[in-house]
């Protein structure tokens, strides 16, 4: 892992005090980071690009592994996302009961986000959720259970759902070319060139060339479900459950499996039976049907969303190796 300061600490500024709004202000095709608490909310990617981070605070969730044991009304969650990755992970942020703040680093560990907490200053590779130096060096976050939809999809599955809103004469050094924050336009978006070009990494985001990918199986741009159940850890590529008809069963850690493509990529755990996806991208199992990427069904059933990461498949491959990849 190689680990450098690529731009001052906090000059890409997390959202430490996010207000949210009824309805999203530009068009229903971006993609939005949902958690699905108490309300379910919205994280535009469009406002995350330029802060990367939201410290905040939900409502009880409930989530296959997660323990939420303790009396607590709500949960302070981080929602982080590395543009250069597209690594989308929401973690809880306590650490040993202790809720942390993150702020960006301004370093990069490979290409992804390091964060760094303001209790400790230790430093957070992003889609790991580890600790890589400081006081707090060998923890981990514990990942929630989020999933990434647009924001057309979140308004009509989430009537109730509120979205977060930009921050009022915000700065951002991705606002700009240069090394210090300058204001935002979020109607802007600095990475759209980025995820349209063949190249990977911070170097090919600024023009420079890129890293070298010898993988022929997989891109490295490919939209990868990552999944880490016990000591297992599996990265299910979008084309493969496409390929599969649009629902992959595997076990994980061994637990049960179910990952979606509808409107994005979802895991559940395993309804129980033979499983497919009707005509309209429904879940069927047993005789219930359920959204694909809600888990909820008519009947007020509904599936035990499986924490994931989603990512690039070459940020998979830094934090789990070349092997760490579901194969049929």
């Amino acid at each position: 892992m190689h680990v450098r300061q690529v731009i001052p600490r906090d000059s890409i500024p997390s959202i430490d005090a996010p207000r949210f709004a009824d309805e999203y202000p530009w068009s229903g095709d971006d993609e939005v980071i949902v958690v699905d608490a108490e309300p379910a909310r919205a994280y535009p990617l469009r406002i995350l690009d330029y802060h990367e981070i939201v410290n905040d605070e939900v409502g009880r969730i409930d989530a296959a592994g997660f323990d939420a044991a303790d009396d607590a009304e709500s949960i302070p969650i981080a929602v982080t996302w590395c543009p250069l990755c597209a690594s989308a992970v929401v973690y809880d942020r306590r650490v040993d009961g202790r809720p942390l703040t993150f702020g960006v680093s301004g370093k990069l560990a490979d290409d992804d986000l390091v964060m760094y907490d303001r209790e400790t200053e230790s430093e957070w590779k992003q889609s790991a959720g580890e600790a890589i130096a400081g006081e707090l060096a060998g923890d981990r976050l514990d990942v929630l259970p989020a999933t990434t939809l647009t924001a057309r999809r979140f308004a009509a599955e989430y009537p109730d759902g509120v979205v977060l809103q930009p921050v009022e004469d915000g700065e951002s050094e991705a606002a700009g070319d240069g090394d210090d924050p300058e204001p935002i336009d979020y109607d802007e978006r600095p990475y759209g060139g980025y995820f349209s070009s063949d190249g990977f990494g911070l170097a090919a985001h600024r023009g420079e060339g890129g890293r070298e990918w010898e993988r022929e199986d997989i891109e490295a741009k490919t939209v990868v479900l990552g999944l880490e159940i016990g000591e297992e850890a599996v990265g299910v590529p979008l084309p493969s459950v496409e390929a599969a008809g649009g629902v992959l069963e595997l076990a994980v850690g061994g637990t049960d499996v179910v990952v979606v493509a509808d409107d994005g990529l979802h895991a559940f755990e395993h309804p129980g039976g033979d499983v497919e996806v009707d005509e309209e991208g429904r879940l069927v199992a047993d005789g219930t049907t359920w959204d694909g990427a809600t888990g909820e069904s008519a009947d007020g059933s509904e599936l035990e969303r499986v924490p994931a990461r989603r990512l690039f498949a070459f940020a998979w491959q830094d934090d789990h190796g070349p092997e760490a990849f579901y194969e049929p």
